[in-house]
């Protein structure tokens, strides 16, 4: 079992054309048996996590920017229903960001604007594998675009691009199953 990370948009215009993609992902990762993470935020990432856990998914982790769970509510206004449990880091966006990233095996974004950005980079910096669910607008789109202007990228980077959830995540597992072959039993 492995931790996926659904990152995008939580306000925009992606959040709108992209809100059955996120649930298809959340049901993706459900039906895959892996478990979800995400930044406790809203839109799209929580979209995912409430189709994941109405999937019977296993494990939901929200990452949350605030100290604690009152700061989370009433300071960020960020959800709580789609998690078995949330982490309140208190390290505000930025920190939340690389601590949710450097915590997931893998990451699946989706649309997205300066933090789905944010978080692009820190897995491209960490070599963290990331799969790109095309189809909502927002930076998912043009990714590809900053990706050939800031070549060469990281030589152990993984990103990848599709239209399916479910192709999407047997991608990404496929390749952390041979990434992690020799450790197979830590991830069972």
């Amino acid at each position: 079992m492995y931790q996926i990370c659904v990152s995008g948009a939580a306000k925009g215009d992606s959040v709108e054309e992209g809100k059955a993609l996120a649930a298809e992902l959340g049901v993706a990762i459900a039906k895959a048996g892996h478990s979800l993470m995400t930044g406790a935020t809203i839109g799209l990432p929580n979209y995912a996590a409430e189709a994941y856990k109405q999937a019977g998914g296993i494990m939901s982790v929200g990452i949350s920017p605030a100290a604690s769970k009152v700061e989370h509510v009433m300071k960020y206004r960020l959800p709580t229903l789609a998690y078995d449990t949330i982490l309140y880091t208190g390290l505000h966006y930025v920190g939340r960001d690389t601590l949710l990233i450097t915590s997931s095996d893998a990451v699946v974004s989706i649309g997205g604007r300066l933090g789905t950005l944010h978080e692009f980079t820190i897995a491209m910096e960490t070599d963290t594998p990331i799969g790109f669910l095309q189809g909502a607008g927002g930076i998912s789109e043009e990714i590809q675009t900053l990706m050939g202007l800031a070549h060469p990228l990281r030589s152990g980077a993984m990103v990848t691009f599709n239209e399916n959830s479910d192709d999407l995540i047997r991608e990404l597992v496929l390749h952390l199953d041979i990434d992690h072959a020799k450790y197979k039993i830590l991830y069972q």
